[in-house]
């Protein structure tokens, strides 16, 4: 059902949301922000090279790219470090790196094997998916409650 490019699409279901909305604020849209964090969101998916090592009870990831990759994978590792950390049953963090990032997530009890197991099959890109956010959080961006939360640490 998505009308052609995925970001295109993205972006064609907010303006929907929106429309929808009566008490959208017109003069506070901002899709052009939107706009550049799919575009983050897209060099981080596709365009980002990343290393993965086991560590006691998680995993280690090396996210680099170009410069403007790493920029992106700054921004977009940066922002969500922090949403998976609070999610329990882990602990994330992250760190900036030549090239980009480091991230580090580890189960909350490293004896869990479930947990270990999991945290290394969702490994880089099935960890930035969690939390369940992502539609939210596009919706605030287009409506201009701040341009991203996506910060450079």
């Amino acid at each position: 059902t998505q009308g052609g490019q995925a970001a295109f699409a993205a972006i064609a279901e907010i303006v929907h949301l929106l429309d929808a909305d009566s008490t959208t604020n017109w003069s506070a849209v901002d899709l052009e922000a939107l706009r550049q964090h799919l575009i983050d969101m897209d060099a981080v998916t596709l365009r980002s090279r990343v290393r993965q090592v086991r560590t006691a009870g998680g995993l280690v990831m090396e996210v680099t790219g170009t410069p403007g990759v790493a920029a992106s994978v700054r921004r977009m590792v940066g922002a969500h470090a922090p949403v998976l950390d609070a999610l329990g049953g882990w602990h994330a963090s992250a760190a900036r790196i030549p090239g980009g990032m480091r991230l580090t997530v580890v189960a909350s009890n490293p004896a869990d094997s479930a947990a270990v197991a999991r945290i290394r099959g969702l490994g880089f890109i099935g960890l930035m998916t969690e939390g369940a956010h992502h539609a939210q959080h596009h919706l605030m961006i287009a409506k201009g409650a701040g341009t991203h939360a996506h910060v450079m640490p």
